[in-house]
């Protein structure tokens, strides 16, 4: 096959005092029409630069220094900006991986996707809005002739990831790039994403990079693979034979870091729970005076679980299923409107706000986005010490407790003199750990602490939770939609969906021999399963 796209030896240099020279050195690939290649690799192995690089929407003082960019013949690297505006959007198009961030908040979805037309085209109003109503009902967005008048925010997370499709697919590209776009979605929405680009491409004939860091994603969509790390490309090939027999001592590794979906031999639990959760129910209204036209949400609803001393109680389902919100009712962020929270036999769902915040030293929680948790302006090491500070702890002893802190989560003690936005993800999550251990809780509230991460600094959080576990004899609530991650790191299991458990046991039970539908939906969903990727990884970490 005649390639579209070619990179041919690109190179990109980063500015002066930065970790590397190059955010991608003498990098080749081809991508042909009808064709996935996934580039794949963590955080800051150059796989996003090589899009932008692509796309020339390189950051201020990041240029490309060698090579070419041929894109049906053409090279991208020496034309003019005007003449790249053309190409954007009609010849190659991009799917970002954050769309809430990529779409503007105060323009409807209709304007943002019809502007494209608008742009790029002579056609009418009347005939763009046709054209956006039939983007909409392509990619499957439900109702598409109200999707068209919604704000980015009154959308979900994959209807926005749908209406960032629509928008690349527009002007029918030759080339698709698509930036992990399935990174934070839970299993089942992120299956319909991956089959949605899969049917777009085979219909379409469209040829697409597909940049991700889940080989389990790579399982499901690949044609062909490019393996990335510092920069350069490592291995290449067909997906089965990278998948299948892994060459690279980084391709092995990275595939050996995928949590398999069985779960290890169960551990003996304790009889005695230390935190029950019974009958507990939140809902949500919104919209309406006096109750007329208002919207009741459910979030949560008649809840009943028990954790067990030194154990890990998983919470999984579908973003919307309610588990966050329950996370936040244990630890009394939002307060529950009905059922009681017993920690160590003390109803929590009960206490004032004052008794409340002396009980917060038993039970804290760390939250899915580490960036956003911190406050920017402070040390790093001063968002650790400031809880034991609100306790009573003097600040210089606070201080040395957080750098003790630090050690004990595997970062360098000095480090507490940095800013978080000096931390790559996986430390900013160890940080976040830091901070919830100071106090020294019986019990931790874990949101979705591994979500973001690259495979190998998941694995290594997750480690490091078990590890705390073990040698501090915490009792863990983990709230996750990683199935693969709750197999590992879970003793129990709870399956939510519409503020509802449906389904709760030993993980090795429940995930084994699933009992309701939903539960068979989702572990039906797990991207690579169908290929065998836990085969796989068994494999190469033998």
């Amino acid at each position: 096959m005649t390639p579209i796209l070619v990179l041919d030896d690109v190179s990109v240099k980063l500015p002066a005092g930065a970790d590397r020279s190059h955010a991608m050195a003498n990098v080749s690939l081809s991508l042909a029409a009808n064709e996935i290649l996934c580039v794949v690799g963590e955080s800051g192995s150059g796989k996003s630069m090589t899009a932008n690089a692509i796309m020339r929407l390189l950051p201020g003082g990041v240029a490309i220094d060698g090579g070419r960019i041929l894109f049906e013949g053409r090279n991208l690297a020496d034309v003019s900006e005007a003449e790249m505006r053309k190409v954007r959007g009609a010849g190659i198009a991009m799917i970002f991986q954050e769309p809430m961030t990529a779409l503007n908040p105060l323009r409807s979805i209709g304007d943002q996707i019809g502007e494209m037309f608008e742009i790029h085209t002579d056609l009418l109003a009347g005939e763009i809005r046709t054209r956006v109503l039939a983007l909409l009902d392509e990619v499957r967005i439900p109702d598409p002739a109200s999707a068209i008048k919604a704000y980015p925010h009154e959308l979900s997370g994959g209807q926005r990831q749908r209406a960032m499709i629509a928008m690349a697919l527009a002007l029918d590209p030759r080339v698709l790039i698509a930036d992990e776009p399935t990174t934070a979605l839970d299993v089942t929405t992120q299956a319909q994403i991956l089959e949605l680009i899969r049917d777009l491409q085979r219909r379409k004939g469209t040829a697409v990079l597909f940049i991700t860091h889940d080989f389990g994603v790579v399982a499901e969509i690949a044609d062909r693979v490019a393996v990335m790390s510092q920069g350069r490309v490592v291995e290449e090939g067909t997906a089965s034979a990278v998948l299948g027999n892994p060459r690279h001592a980084y391709t092995k590794q990275l595939i050996a870091a995928v949590p398999p979906l069985k779960a290890p031999p169960p551990r003996p639990l304790s009889s005695d729970p230390i935190l029950t959760i019974e009958h507990v129910s939140k809902t949500y209204r919104t919209g309406g005076f006096f109750g007329r036209g208002q919207r009741v949400t459910h979030a949560v609803k008649d809840v009943s679980l028990v954790l067990p001393k030194g154990g890990t109680l998983g919470i999984v389902g579908e973003s919307g299923s309610g588990k966050s919100t329950l996370a936040r009712c244990l630890v009394r962020l939002i307060d529950p409107e009905s059922g009681e929270i017993r920690l160590n036999g003390r109803d929590l769902a009960c206490l004032t706000r004052e008794q409340m915040r002396a009980e917060t030293r038993h039970i804290q929680m760390v939250f899915q986005d580490p960036f956003a948790s911190l406050n920017p302006r402070r040390k790093a090491g001063e968002a650790v010490a400031q809880g034991l500070v609100v306790h009573g702890m003097p600040r210089a002893q606070a201080l040395a407790r957080a750098k003790e802190l630090f050690g004990l989560v595997g970062l360098d003690p000095a480090a507490t003199e940095r800013y978080p936005h000096e931390f790559s993800g996986g430390q900013r999550q160890r940080i976040g750990l830091a901070r919830a251990l100071a106090l020294e809780p019986d019990v931790l509230v874990a949101d979705e602490p591994v979500s973001a991460l690259d495979v190998s600094v998941q694995a290594q959080v997750l480690k490091l939770l078990a590890e705390l576990r073990q040698r501090l004899g915490l009792s863990i609530v983990f709230i996750t939609h990683d199935l693969r991650v709750a197999a590992q790191v879970c003793d129990l299991v709870a399956v939510m969906k519409s503020g509802e458990v449906v389904e709760a046991g030993p993980i090795g039970a429940v995930f084994g021999d699933p009992q309701h539908p939903y539960t068979q939906a989702l572990l039906a969903s797990i991207p690579g399963r169908e290929f065998g990727l836990e085969r796989v990884a068994e494999q190469q970490e033998g």
